[in-house]
């Protein structure tokens, strides 16, 4: 099968203090998150010029994928300009007709996967004679990922002769990642993904012993979401008489907000207060290997190439103009009726 384009999709993210709100209306809509919530996160936003990283790192990105693959490479957005909607009419004017699709995300869930199911199929619905969309398979098992994050996690550490390596992912309501797959498999495919990918890469530093904690949750308290929350764990690492927390953000491809914010300003605040040695280990999307990786999951299409990856999870993800991996899968949780 050809193919006439790359579409990088993505969360997106304000670049200019003037767009910090709407983009958090657009990110919230429909979710019930009360006003207060937002005016907390929007001086997140403010306090770096409100401007997040995660468009320009993508941009830079895409230019060395750009290198890589014998395709134009489009970038489309959830939440913020380049909107996907915007985007795909530019391809179809620019005569695509078929297309694959990288979605910045690692991991299976509804936001980590279904939810950009749910982008192809909004985009694909406001443009008329859209071009077919392949979405690419989740990555987290692939194995230039996986050396990317441990030559973060060995390169943060350098400084301490010994330390705690903790991976840390966004948090998700406990519903949802109950929910996250196919109802045949049991569901938790979002945490137990999360899990294998940081053994993975602890393994490959030679972790003996690591944590896997939860960030940047958002939703009202009286709804459960996976725990514990990364800053309450260096509290209860302090108590136990660790020296020195490596953090490994492996739940995140790029350094956007809720990495820069929650683990940059938050954890480590909350680690140098406590006396804590702390350091974090790089996202992978500035790695030569990422653009590499995304380059080989290109040619498993393209070039019929072997799917590379380190776990026995089944392949996932690929799915084909929004289509649902498998009946059910992901099933969004329902909200309760207030």
């Amino acid at each position: 099968m050809s193919y006439d384009a790359l579409l990088w999709l993505s969360f997106g993210g304000p670049e200019g203090p003037e767009d910090v709100r709407p983009f958090l209306e657009n990110v919230t809509r429909g979710r019930g998150v009360p006003p207060e919530r937002l005016d907390e996160v929007e001086q997140h936003y403010q306090h770096f010029g409100g401007v997040s990283p995660i468009n320009a790192l993508n941009r830079a990105a895409i230019e060395a994928v750009t290198g890589l693959v014998d395709l134009p490479v489009y970038f489309g957005n959830r939440n913020w300009h380049p909107m996907v909607e915007d985007t795909l009419a530019e391809m179809k004017a620019a005569g695509v007709r078929r297309a694959l699709v990288f979605p910045t995300s690692a991991y299976g869930g509804y936001s980590a996967c279904r939810q950009y199911d749910e982008d192809i199929l909004r985009a694909r619905a406001a443009v008329p004679d859209a071009p077919e969309l392949v979405k690419l398979r989740q990555f987290f098992d692939h194995p230039l990922f996986v050396a990317s994050f441990a030559d973060a996690v060995r390169s943060a550490a350098a400084g301490f002769t010994d330390y705690r390596l903790v991976f840390t992912a966004h948090s998700v309501p406990v519903s949802a990642d109950r929910a996250a797959g196919p109802p045949e498999e049991g569901g938790h495919r979002y945490s137990r993904q999360v899990a294998e990918a940081s053994r993975l890469v602890a393994e490959a530093v030679g972790a003996v012993e690591y944590d896997v904690v939860w960030q940047s949750r958002s939703g009202p308290p009286e709804i459960p979401w996976l725990e514990p929350d990364v800053v309450d764990h260096i509290d209860v690492l302090h108590g136990k008489g660790v020296a020195n927390v490596v953090l490994c953000p492996i739940g995140f491809v790029s350094d956007h907000l809720e990495v820069v914010w929650d683990l940059d300003t938050e954890a480590r605040d909350r680690a140098v207060e406590l006396g804590m040695g702390f350091a974090r280990a790089a996202t992978p999307n500035g790695d030569p290997r990422f653009a590499r990786m995304v380059a080989e999951l290109v040619a498993e299409h393209t070039a019929g190439a072997q799917p590379r990856k380190l776990s026995a999870f089944p392949a996932a993800g690929c799915t084909v103009n929004g289509a649902l991996c498998a009946p059910l899968c992901c099933e969004p949780a329902k909200r309760p009726v207030r």
